[in-house]
């Protein structure tokens, strides 16, 4: 089924695809009763910080009492229930989206964050979706192959923005991070009110590989939270808490309180209390998929031995990417192993390869097998090690040829595989 309707999508014209998209979209919204008219809904998009950008609004509204839905790449919640999101996609399809939004509407919620991106606009997942907000995160090349280019992509990305300009929604706010100069094409929108951020407003600010403390309008804050991206993404979060008129003491107590994201930055640990305190290394989950997101991941660890895992880009995509990430690792890691992610139709030991090619001075090893990859990093650790497992976060399988899956999780597996390490160095003394 999954090999057919690649094969219906390649022969149908784009306009057509396009026709087909839209007039779904109008009768998901049709069957639910246009739901976004009845809640406030928040938008967020941007290239990278989009799943964790939602998460610590929500945390930040949660704290102020609202009840609040939300829909991204990690899970999907209503109100107190909340599912991880196996769909393998940032937004979902129409008819899905369109009943979340109902199923908030009439659980009595305040405000439904959606995660947006530029692969739902192509299809007009964003269509009729009545917005009061967006916050975006950044903007820099991403899925050139789907878009054709740089230009198409930023295009899609501001198409979300226009729909709010268009809202009939009241004191509709874009709030942007006023430090990226590629969002100024997003700052000359009118009708619209216009919120930037910048790091200057989180000033002074320390990063440190546990947490960041920083000081945002008199306010000393400390969070769990890593990473000057973080940051921003806390920014954003904040200045529309603002602007909804969310007390300072709330803001402060919810960042402090906010743990994290699973898949982003993910900290793994035994679920042994025994053999916790016996680990005296790192393990990293992290979604980190770019050469720039997979740097700034790097860059938290610099100081201490990194052991790197990690796969292509995706089967299909990226191509040239590829031996940028092997040359990242090359640089930060004292170990790089290279395996399997997704590698759709392509042959998974080519993108493997190509991959490191670009790990020239560092000690490297192909190993496919993604768990093995693990178990071999793992393994491998000492008490200054970071094992760092990138490429898919909370993603639920690896996608391989044909459309066909295998159930997966990267911090489940870790976790397995960190305690029978764990286990083995016990017995051995």
């Amino acid at each position: 089924m999954g090999q057919l309707k690649l094969q219906l999508k390649k022969i149908t014209p784009t306009w057509m695809l396009s026709l087909y998209h839209y007039k779904m979209s109008l009768v998901g919204a049709l069957r639910y009763g246009f739901p976004s008219r009845n809640i406030k809904v928040v938008g967020v998009t941007g290239t990278k910080g989009k799943s964790s950008t939602v998460e610590i609004l929500n945390a930040i509204l949660e704290e102020a009492e609202f009840t609040t839905a939300l829909v991204s790449t990690v899970r999907f919640k209503v109100g107190n229930d909340s599912e991880p999101n196996r769909l393998k996609m940032t937004t979902p399809g129409r008819f899905f989206l369109q009943k979340k939004i109902r199923e908030a509407v009439e659980a009595g919620c305040d405000y439904i964050i959606i995660e947006m991106s530029s692969e739902g606009v192509k299809q007009w997942r964003h269509k009729f979706i009545t917005l009061n907000a967006l916050l975006v995160t950044n903007l820099s090349p991403e899925h050139i192959e789907s878009h054709g280019s740089y230009a198409n992509y930023r295009e899609a990305k501001l198409k979300i923005a226009k729909a709010l300009t268009r809202s009939s929604k009241p004191h509709k706010v874009l709030v942007t991070n006023g430090d990226d100069p590629e969002l100024e094409v997003f700052r000359q929108l009118k009708n619209v009110t216009q919120v930037s951020t910048h790091l200057v407003d989180a000033s002074p600010h320390t990063l440190l590989a546990d947490g960041l403390f920083f000081t945002y309008k008199n306010q000393k804050i400390q969070t769990k939270l890593v990473g000057e991206f973080n940051l921003y993404n806390i920014l954003l979060a904040v200045a529309y808490a603002e602007h909804e008129n969310v007390d300072s003491e709330k803001i402060k107590k919810a960042l402090e309180k906010f743990t994290g994201v699973p898949g982003r930055l993910e900290l793994v640990t035994s679920s042994d209390p025994t053999l916790a305190r016996r680990q005296n290394f790192k393990v990293i989950v992290d979604y980190a998929h770019t050469a720039d997101s997979l740097k700034k991941v790097y860059e938290i660890y610099k100081d201490h031995k990194i052991i790197a895992v990690l796969g292509g880009t995706g089967g299909g995509r990226d191509r040239d990417r590829r031996t940028i990430m092997g040359g990242l690792a090359n640089k930060y890691a004292s170990l790089v192993i290279v395996t399997d992610e997704d590698p759709y139709d392509e042959d998974p030991r080519q993108i493997a390869e190509a991959v490191a090619t670009g790990v020239t001075s560092t000690p490297k090893k192909i190993i496919m097998d993604r768990r093995e990859a693990i178990r071999v990093a793992l393994k491998s650790a000492t008490g200054d090690s970071v094992v760092i497992i990138t490429g898919k976060g909370t993603d639920p399988y690896i996608m391989r040829a044909g459309g066909t899956k295998e159930l997966w999780s990267d911090a489940e597996v870790a976790r397995e595989e960190l305690e029978m390490v764990l286990k083995e160095r016990s017995e051995q003394k």
